[in-house]
């Protein structure tokens, strides 16, 4: 049983973001672009900038997500 007062995913999804969290969101998105664009490089790179262009893209995705998802408490 939840609590009257909890949001589901799309409220969380359209309510607004603190402003902490809109700047991370953007740097999540910028890392995950920059890890993007290392994995699909057509150059041949070492396989070290590879699987850090994977993390990347995967640590700037998970901070996009969590930062989208936290809303503004008003008392």
């Amino acid at each position: 049983m939840q609590p009257t007062d909890s949001l589901g995913v799309l409220q969380r999804l359209q309510a607004p973001t603190p402003k902490f969290f809109s700047a991370l969101r953007r740097v999540g998105l910028v890392l995950a672009g920059v890890g993007a664009a290392i994995a699909a490089s057509p150059a041949v790179l070492p396989a070290a900038v590879v699987a850090a262009g994977g993390y990347l893209i995967t640590a700037g995705a998970v901070a996009a997500a969590v930062s989208q998802l936290t809303t503004r408490s008003e008392p």
